[in-house]
């Protein structure tokens, strides 16, 4: 085995919870259509997929019309570019991994089905010594993961073998999205999904804490 040499994250429940603001600005966005709002674990089990999923999943049991579908996806994405510094953390320990990593020299980057503009915003605004190489997120004309073509760009930018890269997520999105690019993949504990979801996606590692990262790492380069 090759050494590690570049680490692709997820966003959304695995390097911030970004759970309560997304809840809050789609909330507000079904109040002002007349449609009934949810709650923040159903939220979790909505999110990840991309925007487009968000909507279809809260508006799924309604009759709404294409117009205000889209009328109900321009609002979010407007009260979440607002809103989404307002509950956001990042997770405990993920920042301190994030500089550690890089300081022993592994690339770190970021892959969101996020809309690209609002994921460069919040990590910008999270992360502001700007650790990351690359941070993409959902574009226009670009599948959204699984697909792996994001995740291959990356590692064709960096200049990596697959071998050399890590993909760590919370989902089964995630997890599926490393075995469509044949990255190893790292399932996180302490997001939006469970162990059960991850380990069905493939997950190669579970871990409970952002510094369980750093060991496997650490076992790559010895190998």
């Amino acid at each position: 085995m090759k050494p590690i040499k570049a680490v692709i994250f997820d966003l959304d429940g695995t390097l911030l919870d970004t759970i309560a603001d997304i809840a809050d600005s789609m909330n507000r966005a079904l109040s002002l259509f007349g449609f009934r709002t949810f709650n923040i674990a159903e939220y979790k089990l909505f999110v990840g997929r991309g925007v487009d999923v968000l909507v279809d999943c809260v508006l799924g049991k309604t009759a709404a019309s294409e117009k205000t579908w889209n009328a109900v996806r321009k609002m979010y994405l407007k009260t979440y570019a607002e809103w989404q510094s307002r509950k956001t953390q990042p997770y405990s320990g993920i920042v301190e991994t994030v500089m550690a990593l890089k300081a022993a020299g592994i690339v770190v980057n970021v892959l969101s089905n996020k809309p690209d503009p609002d994921t460069k915003a919040v990590v910008d605004f999270y992360f502001p010594a700007r650790p990351f190489t690359h941070v993409i997120g959902q574009r226009p004309g670009h599948a959204v993961k699984p697909d792996p073509s994001s995740a291959e760009e990356i590692v064709a930018l960096l200049g990596c073998d697959k071998e050399e890269v890590l993909y760590v997520g919370d989902t089964a999105t995630d997890m599926m999205t490393a075995t469509n690019a044949g990255l190893e993949s790292v399932g996180v504990l302490w997001g939006f999904r469970d162990q059960e979801e991850l380990e069905a996606g493939g997950a190669i590692h579970l871990i409970e804490r952002p510094e369980e990262l750093l060991t496997i790492v650490a076992r790559r380069g010895t190998a």
